[in-house]
């Protein structure tokens, strides 16, 4: 069994750290929701044919500001399952929660 990496897209961090960019004026920094989920994901045991897979996450915050997965767009069943898994109504730290809106983001797998 391989030891796969995850890592988010760098394009996919320069996209999502825009939409959930904190607060430029707050004096306590805290860290972007992309980086919150990328530490999430970070640690894995994927068990894949491929090389190189992908997803696009679909996912609201919630009032506990818990993330709630809608959907994992991706053909491999297992990174669907683990992202699904790893992401599901864990907390983030998030000023501000707009609740109802979806955010959308790419994940790639790499060796």
């Amino acid at each position: 069994m391989r030891k796969f990496s995850l890592v988010l897209v760098a394009a996919a961090l320069l996209v999502s750290g825009n939409l959930f960019a904190n607060n430029s004026d707050t004096t306590d920094p805290q860290k972007t929701l992309a980086t919150q989920i990328w530490e999430l994901l970070n640690e894995n045991n994927l068990a894949v044919d491929s090389y190189d897979l992908t997803a696009k996450v679909l996912f609201t915050l919630n009032s506990e500001k818990e993330i709630v997965v809608i959907s994992v767009d991706t053909k491999d069943t297992d990174l669907e399952t683990f992202v699904k898994r790893k992401l599901n109504y864990k907390k983030v730290e998030v000023e501000e929660v707009k609740q109802g809106k979806m955010y959308k983001l790419p994940v790639r797998v790499t060796t």
